[in-house]
């Protein structure tokens, strides 16, 4: 998975209509906004640093971050002292990225251990669904890991016995991903060494043992067969944000649902004052937006969202 997932952002713009899938920020102007704003009210909880380091973790095209920036530019001294990083691996990503932030200097890393050790903003969007994970199936009587072989020239799924720390349940299924853990590890370091919050949206479960078998593949905004298009297609699997709450080492908020998080934040407002000066048509785009991203039956359920702070004191917005 991890391999495939490597080639498949290496070597493409996966994003929007004529990609594979559309995330959040190129569905409305709106989620970066509330984004924003919570960033925006973190920055002040912690004490408006005047030197700290605005971290997003696979940016994408760069438009979250883009109305990031549009809606903290009215912070008094947020943009005097943020410097602005970004988590990237891919080459042709990062060519996009450079054009969209044109004018705000970011920094490109291939880890967090590069970052520099200042307070940090961290923040990230459909991250850590890509991040690899390993599959257990319980069968008769025995723990087996599922595992990728050849057969007739075709790649198939298999098994192979292993100790799994779990009861054995016929029929029972587990997901976990050891690159999840050690990012959230090398996330809460820092985060506890140099203060700072971290904010993490993606879909997933916050229930222990919810998960079942998640892993899919996206191509041309249609599922298709995991083991078909191996490095084309979008290679993805849910969140378990149960197991990140319990690696957690730094004071957790949430997880909640997209939904209720974006409305605490003020979207539903936010919605109004934009239709107030729209067309009929934009009114529609609009309201269709809002819907795509809050509704329960949408992405506002689904889709969990959960924020990390150095300071269990400190209180932060939307949850």
């Amino acid at each position: 998975m991890g391999l495939a997932v490597s080639h498949y952002y290496a070597t493409r713009d996966p994003f929007g209509a004529d990609g594979d899938f559309t995330t959040a920020p190129e569905i409305s102007q709106m989620f970066g906004e509330m984004i924003g704003v919570w960033i925006s009210d973190a920055w002040v909880k912690l004490g408006q640093p005047s030197e700290f380091i605005l971290v997003e973790g696979g940016p994408g095209r760069g438009t979250l971050m883009s109305d990031v920036l549009r809606a903290t530019s009215k912070m008094l001294g947020f943009h005097e002292g943020m410097s602005l990083h970004l988590i990237e691996t891919s080459p042709v990503l990062r060519d996009v990225q450079k054009a969209t932030l044109a004018g705000h200097n970011p920094v490109w890393h291939d880890s967090l251990e590069t970052l520099p050790q200042l307070p940090m903003i961290f923040i990230a969007n459909e991250l850590l669904d890509a991040m690899p994970v390993r599959q257990y199936e319980c069968r008769k009587g025995q723990w087996h890991e599922r595992v990728v072989g050849l057969e007739d020239d075709k790649l198939v799924f298999g098994l192979r016995e292993a100790q799994v720390n779990a009861p054995i349940l016929e029929g029972s299924f587990r997901e976990e991903s050891p690159v999840i853990q050690s990012f959230i590890k090398s996330l809460t370091d820092r985060i506890r060494r140099n203060h700072g919050v971290a904010l993490l949206i993606d879909y997933g479960y916050d229930m222990p043992g919810a998960s079942g078998d998640t892993l899919q593949a996206v191509k041309n905004h249609q599922f298709v067969p995991v083991l078909e298009n191996i490095g084309e297609a979008d290679l993805t699997a849910h969140v378990d944000f149960y197991a990140i709450k319990e690696c957690c080492d730094v004071a957790v908020s949430g997880p909640v649902g997209q939904g209720d998080f974006l409305n605490a934040l003020g979207m539903d407002v936010r919605l109004q004052m934009l239709k107030a000066r729209a067309t009929p048509q934009q009114n529609l785009d609009l309201q269709s937006a809002y819907s795509r991203l809050t509704a329960p039956g949408q992405m506002g359920k689904l889709f969990r969202v959960m924020a990390m702070c150095h300071d269990p004191e400190i209180k932060l917005g939307g949850f």
